[in-house]
């Protein structure tokens, strides 16, 4: 059974810096691209960033390119999303998602990804 566990939300002010986890159980990493994603009350969920199967392709969503950065640990089965420089903007639910993709790129689209999990808030207040 597939799992993911996200951690690492919280309360932080503008220009601060969170880094989010997202353990995985049930699957290995080289055959499952991860994706995260967050949905702020009243806004459609939207992707944010992914990494792929292999790790060596990663995309972002314009508004956070130069300041997240998603990484992978796969002896952790452990992907995680670096966040800088956050804006009140930032503030939503977080949640990774994984797709079975032994090959290729990621995606920051929600309809490849089958499991999901319950999200971690991340607040961006003064």
């Amino acid at each position: 059974q597939l799992q993911l566990v996200e951690s690492g939300g919280g309360l932080v002010q503008p220009g601060g810096s969170l880094r989010l986890s997202c353990a995985v159980s049930g699957f290995t990493l080289d055959y499952y691209t991860i994706g995260w994603f967050r949905q702020a009350p009243g806004k459609e969920r939207e992707g944010v960033s992914c990494i792929s199967s292999s790790g060596r392709t990663t995309r972002y969503v314009d508004s956070v390119k130069d300041r997240f950065t998603v990484s992978r640990d796969t002896a952790k089965n452990t992907v995680y999303l670096q966040m800088n420089s956050l804006r009140p903007e930032d503030t939503a639910i977080y949640y990774c998602a994984a797709q079975r993709r032994r090959f290729g790129t990621c995606v920051l689209q929600k309809s490849p990804y089958d499991a999901w999990g319950q999200g971690t808030q991340v607040t961006v207040s003064s």
